[in-house]
């Protein structure tokens, strides 16, 4: 696979810094049960890397020192870790919102269906995978079956009271199938929400699109189609400096599976870390200025290009 960051490291992408810390995005582990082309974090079945117990009491000390107030939880696929339900019952219980990022098909693995009835206990926020409304889309994207899971997966969480109930939000998220902007948020989600409903009876509470960072395999694979040079530039090309005051990365840090901390999710898998950019682990948090400037590459015109991007959608 191409190294992409030689190709982002010069940038004139403007100065940013953080403001006050409100969230940990928190990748338990690469390990997934599905192997998407734009995926930013070249998740499989054949990683191994885990987070560990330790790690993660060390992230639970932080969450009450700081007074955090959501945890993202991400991978790969969040559910694997063997810890993942012990993260959430006790982050719960220091009064955290928990958002699980699940790919939905995990959820029809063995040994994982009691989970739809653990995120209703637990008042987990959903936020799922679904680039297309379309079998052949999606599957073209994420694998064969995919689609059907998917369906099967959502229709299951509508039956536990996700899309009905206030408190079981249940959001999906749309990236395009390739070197192209998202469309418009609202008139997409609108798409969704009445093609979902009258051919597979889902209801879903918001769509978020978000754009393709150039960046792991993504970014990996438009260089071997000569296609990075072009996406950079229609990337650029649509600099929105309205967004950079919305930028996800100006009240989160993105923590690793080893509990290594960066900017954002994005800079953690370019090895890109806090600040002066020497790692510096969750147990260390008190003892750096996280008010610091956020370290920025070419790719960060990712989230400020049209609408904006995070991982709760568009910005504007």
């Amino acid at each position: 696979m191409h190294d992409v960051y030689p190709l982002l490291k010069k940038t004139k992408f403007p100065f940013i810094s953080r403001g006050q810390l409100k969230s940990f995005q928190i990748n338990l582990g690469y390990k997934c049960n599905q192997a998407c082309l734009h995926c930013h974090v070249n998740a499989s079945p054949k990683r191994k890397e885990m987070m560990s117990l330790e790690v993660i009491d060390q992230i639970l000390f932080a969450i009450n020192k700081f007074k955090i107030k959501t945890i993202d939880l991400t991978g790969g696929a969040p559910e694997l870790n063997d810890h993942f339900e012990y993260l959430i019952i006790e982050a719960k219980n220091l009064g955290c919102h928990v958002i699980d990022r699940c790919n939905l098909t995990i959820l029809l693995e063995p040994g994982k269906a009691h989970l739809f009835d653990f995120f209703k206990n637990n008042k987990v926020e959903i936020i799922a995978s679904l680039p297309c409304y379309e079998e052949s889309n999606v599957d073209a994207q994420r694998g064969k079956n995919v689609f059907k899971k998917s369906i099967k997966a959502l229709r299951e969480l509508n039956k536990f009271g996700y899309g009905y109930k206030k408190d079981l939000a249940i959001n999906l998220v749309y990236n395009p199938q390739g070197p192209v902007l998202p469309p418009n948020q609202l008139d997409l989600e609108k798409k969704y929400k009445k093609i979902l409903k009258e051919e597979h009876d889902i209801i879903f509470n918001n769509l978020y699109l978000i754009t393709n960072m150039p960046i792991a395999r993504f970014g990996s694979t438009l260089i071997s189609k000569n296609k990075f040079n072009p996406y950079m530039q229609l990337l650029k090309n649509n600099f929105n400096g309205e967004a950079l005051d919305h930028l996800m990365c100006k009240s989160l840090i993105s923590i690793d599976y080893q509990g290594y901390m960066y900017d954002c999710d994005f800079n953690q898998m370019l090895g890109i870390n806090l600040s002066d950019n020497i790692k510096k682990h969750i147990s260390m948090l008190s003892k750096i200025n996280i008010l610091d400037k956020i370290n920025v590459a070419d790719h960060c015109y990712g989230c400020t290009a049209g609408s904006g991007s995070s991982c709760g959608g568009t910005l504007l």
